[in-house]
């Protein structure tokens, strides 16, 4: 009876250094690609990614998407002016709203333990390495090194730039927890995701010089979309939530 209401659309959005992933409600990663011009977790052209946005919009919803919501991930220590700017290149293409979400969160979301509570991620990226220390799913505290799986291969492949940035970035948040929330979240095991959880040259390393259990993410590389898709999915199912 009455009017139909045209049902509200969605995408989650991950736009890495190396690949760019687009999750869409009912479909999954529907955008597993190559990314533009991305420079240690910023964009440094919006076009590229403009046409990967609009190719998919017009696949899936035949490129129309003044009633979409995009769900945008975000380097958990990217400052206002580097989020505003994807942001905007996001809006740019005619989306209804964006919301931004950082990569720890969206992460923990899909491959967290159940539960609140201390919780440490550490994103091994192509670029970036960054932990977070998140409690009851809000980041507490984060550490972020310039250096990634990128790096890696033009040295040669070794595994110890990663692996001794990601163990002294989870010492220096535990030498400045005051709460015992880093103990806590060591006790639950590390979450790891990106593309270095697929290294075990890299996750075992870690785990030996932490000295604790680690979480390996199923399928890391896409951990973060897909929690932002589930972030997204509850957004659109409870618009009044938070």
């Amino acid at each position: 009876m009455g009017t139909a209401q045209k049902a509200v659309q969605g995408l989650a959005l991950d736009i890495g250094s190396s690949r760019t992933r687009v999750w869409a409600p009912g479909a999954g990663v529907v955008a597993d690609v190559p990314s533009g011009p991305v420079r240690r977790g910023r964009v440094t052209d919006a076009t590229p990614h403009q046409r990967l946005l609009r190719e998919v919009a017009d696949s899936a919803f035949g490129g129309a998407m003044d009633e979409t919501v995009v769900m945008l991930c975000h380097p958990v220590l990217a400052g206002p002016a580097e989020r505003e700017e994807t942001r905007r290149m996001v809006a740019g293409l005619g989306a209804a709203r964006v919301v931004s979400v950082n990569s720890a969160r969206a992460a923990a979301a899909y491959a967290g333990p159940s539960g609140g509570g201390p919780l440490l991620v550490a994103d091994l990226g192509a670029e970036l390495t960054e932990v977070t220390l998140l409690v009851d799913g809000m980041v507490q505290d984060a550490r972020q090194a310039e250096v990634g799986l990128d790096d890696l291969t033009e040295a040669g492949g070794s595994a110890d730039a990663v692996v001794s940035a990601a163990a002294e970035m989870v010492r220096d948040l535990w030498r400045r927890d005051s709460t015992g929330a880093v103990r806590g979240a060591l006790g639950r095991g590390v979450l790891v995701t990106g593309g270095g959880a697929l290294r075990l040259d890299l996750t075992s390393r870690l785990a030996l010089r932490l000295g604790v259990r680690l979480r390996l993410a199923n399928d890391p590389a896409t951990s973060t979309v897909r929690g932002a898709g589930l972030l997204l999915s509850s957004a659109l199912r409870h618009p009044g939530g938070r």
